[in-house]
């Protein structure tokens, strides 16, 4: 199959590459370098955000219909091909990746109106309310409850590994509303106002003393009627919906090769075993990235998803857990040091042991073996494709 991009392709790339050129600058590239986790702190995210909903693209892969560019998914695909080599920030997924499509397709047009373009200026910043302790993978089984009274219903229970809670001022949330039903069919799909009395946030740090993760106790919380999304019992089907955007909604492969390139760069030429595995990592990073390029190409031309595209979202987080063991391993001593400040790239941190790119190497390489675990276990994955794929 020919992966050569027509002229067309090729100038929007030239596009792509020149809005960054002039847009992303070197403050906000060296912050995203100096990430340790998968979400950009919002100092960072956010003027991002608002530098690329000034020039439309902020919401690339939403439809037409809901104010995105209309873009095919070959120019997502280079989108963030560019977006990765020229080392932008994560944008803030929970809102615009997850929430956001939720609302166009089930929301009804109070609920459009209201949070679709306050999540775009990024005046509402969005937390995922669904894991909680016993819950994870086996999400029919949460325990949340959310009890009808008049106008409002009222919402007890505890959240947990909600992403940058710390930050949100909104999250939507799964909540049993019918005990009695099946546990799929008892579940209904909650917005909730965080500064709703009974609302309490603690962090979770992770091993590596990042602050991305926290849980969330919801003590009596009352949340209008008109906050819930489509009817009640229909939380499941919504939820089905949400992780697929969330397993696949976009490309791994680039920001793999992206930042193995980067690694390369600042190691220099590795040697025996280290140099063995970077190659091992560069050619998988780039079949995987060809294997999300391919696919976007058979989509566009109106193909069904191929069953190829059950594996990238596992493919991915062993190549990023090969990734970021590369880096501590090639830095040596150097990629062992884990300062307890935080951002890496704020102004009072400790000067780097060795080259820049190694301060945060080790709390990558403990933040990344999250990486087989949220957004579907590696099992869980694997039992998908034995299904789908294989028909086991």
């Amino acid at each position: 199959m020919p992966v050569a991009f027509g002229p067309d392709e090729l100038r929007f790339q030239d596009a792509v590459r020149a809005f960054l050129d002039e847009h992303l600058s070197a403050d906000l590239r060296r912050g995203a370098a100096l990430t340790p986790g998968v979400f950009a702190e919002p100092d960072i995210a956010r003027p991002w955000q608002a530098i690329l909903e000034a020039r439309g693209w902020l919401v690339y892969h939403w439809p037409v219909f809901a104010g995105g560019p209309g873009w095919s998914r070959v120019q997502r695909w280079i989108f963030e091909k560019e977006c990765a080599e020229a080392g932008a920030p994560a944008l803030p997924g929970m809102g615009l990746k997850l929430v956001g499509p939720v609302l166009y397709s089930f929301g009804d047009e109070a609920q459009k109106a209201e949070h679709l373009p306050r999540l775009r200026s990024g005046e509402d910043f969005w937390a995922q309310g669904f894991s909680e302790p016993g819950s994870g993978s086996d999400l029919a089984s949460l325990r949340t409850k959310a009890v009808r009274d008049g106008d409002d219903y009222v919402v007890t229970g505890q959240k947990i590994w909600t992403t940058q809670a710390q930050h949100a001022n909104r999250m939507f949330a799964l909540v049993r509303t019918d005990p009695e039903a099946k546990p799929q069919a008892g579940i209904s799909f909650l917005l909730i106002d965080m500064a709703s009395p009974g609302v309490t946030v603690r962090p979770i740090l992770s091993a590596s003393g990042d602050h991305e993760l926290n849980e969330v106790f919801l003590d009596d919380v009352r949340v209008p009627v008109t906050n819930r999304v489509g009817e009640e019992g229909q939380g499941w089907t919504i939820a089905k919906f949400l992780l697929e955007n969330e397993r696949g909604g976009s490309s791994f492969g680039p920001g793999l090769v992206a930042d193995l390139r980067r690694l390369l760069k600042a190691t220099g030429p590795l040697r025996g075993e280290l140099a063995t595995r970077a190659v091992r990592l560069s050619l998988e990073a780039s079949a995987l990235e060809m294997t999300e390029l391919r696919t976007a190409i058979e989509l566009d031309a109106g193909g069904p998803p191929a069953r190829r595209s059950l594996i990238t979202k596992l493919v991915a987080s062993e190549i990023r857990q090969g990734v970021d063991e590369l880096a501590v391993d090639a830095f040596g001593p150097a990629g062992l040091q884990l300062p307890v400040e935080r951002p890496f790239y704020g102004s009072d941190m400790p000067a780097p042991i060795g080259p820049a790119a190694a301060q945060p190497a080790a709390a990558r390489y403990l933040n990344s073996r999250a990486w087989t675990i949220f957004g579907g276990t590696s099992e869980i994955q694997l039992t998908l494709i034995a299904k789908a794929a294989v028909g086991l």
